[in-house]
């Protein structure tokens, strides 16, 4: 730009009159002119590219700038498409949401309804049967009862007990005063019987004396040691003939030596004295025997009881004194406990249990069938 203007200035000056002193001094300097005018028309030439470089790189700052632009708004477009999209499927989904909530809501009425009146229904349907049949739940009560007797004899082997439940439960039928049910007392009344046929064993009275023998276990006296008698030799005589003078010189010698060193021969066990903790294990391994002879009695196991009396009297034999009444009557009892037989044969089922039950449940279902039928 600058030498645009220094161009022009010059045509300008060149241009213009001269004064005629100027004339008469540039007269004689044509060649200087001559350069001017080639100086110029290069300044013309530079400032031309000049022009033409601004222009182009407006020009590709001005395209650079338009491709951006158009980026930027194809991204600006592309975003908001997406979010519109995703505005879309969130509204669909608040709708199912809202929509599912609702049927969720309406099925859950539905189904309280559908409690509320099979609650009302059932409340109906007791307060008609408490009314109906006020006396059924003695048919219950003798049920229990009956489950009760047969945990008495085949867990407990208590057939007096068990007897006393059935008569308690027959009572209670009894009761009801039903002709319908006279099968089923029937059957109580052979259950009743086969229990009293029953042999009545006393256990409580077994097991107390079996209690009593084994606090007297302690007091029992140990039996010394025994050592067998021996055996009786003959002593030989001596002769007052002088022609047995060997043989009575033999006999004396013998003599001699023999009640010098004494040697004598028995026959037979010899029993030593048992030691302090040998006694206390014999006691303590008594009482098991008498405990266990207890447990079998309670669970009707006769040869386990024969079994444990059996031991005690064998070890009451050998290591205490015989001698000592203590000892006798500890054995005596011993053999009185073990004729007595604690086996007994109780019935395998009651006929009347399952009579009863089934009974039960006929009634049952016929009380619940017009409730479940309204239902369906």
């Amino acid at each position: 730009m600058t030498d645009n203007k220094n161009t022009d200035t010059k045509q300008r000056q060149a241009n213009t009159p001269s004064s005629p002193k100027a004339h008469a001094t540039d007269a004689p300097a044509p060649e200087k002119a001559s350069k001017t005018s080639s100086g110029g028309r290069g300044g013309i030439l530079l400032g031309a590219i000049a022009i033409a470089l601004a222009l182009g790189s407006s020009g590709w700052v001005f395209y650079h700038g338009h491709q951006q632009a158009t980026v930027l708004q194809n991204t600006v477009a592309a975003q908001q498409s997406h979010i519109s999209r995703l505005e879309q499927d969130l509204n669909q989904q608040q709708q199912a949401a809202e929509k599912a909530r609702e049927q969720l809501k309406d099925t859950t009425q539905t189904r309280l309804n559908q409690q509320d009146s099979s609650l009302a229904s059932l409340q109906k349907a007791v307060a008609e049967v408490k009314g109906r049949r006020p006396n059924d739940w003695l048919l219950a009560e003798a049920d229990y009862l009956i489950r009760m007797a047969g945990r008495k004899i085949w867990l407990e082997h208590d057939a007096q007990s068990a007897t006393a439940l059935m008569e308690a439960a027959d009572h209670r039928i009894a009761q009801l005063n039903d002709p319908s049910l006279m099968p089923i007392r029937q059957a109580m009344a052979d259950d009743i019987t086969a229990l009293k046929a029953v042999k009545r064993v006393d256990r409580d009275g077994i097991v107390l004396r079996l209690t009593s023998m084994q606090q007297r276990v302690e007091n029992l006296p140990l039996a010394s040691a025994v050592i067998p008698e021996a055996e009786e030799v003959e002593k030989p005589v001596v002769s007052e003939s002088v022609n047995d003078w060997k043989h009575n010189l033999t006999t004396s010698v013998t003599d001699f030596v023999d009640n010098f060193i004494t040697y004598r021969k028995r026959d037979g066990n010899v029993v030593p004295l048992l030691s302090p903790t040998q006694s206390y294990y014999l006691q303590e391994n008594l009482k098991n025997k008498l405990d266990q002879a207890m447990r079998a009695v309670y669970q009707g196991n006769d040869a386990l009881y024969h079994e444990a009396l059996g031991m005690a009297k064998d070890w009451a034999l050998r290591f205490y004194n015989q001698d000592a009444n203590a000892t006798r009557r500890f054995v005596e009892q011993l053999d009185d406990l073990n004729q007595q037989a604690i086996g007994v044969d109780m019935p395998q089922k009651l006929k009347s249990q399952s009579l009863v039950s089934d009974e039960i449940d006929t009634r049952l279902r016929r009380d619940i069938a017009p409730l479940t039928g309204g239902q369906s």
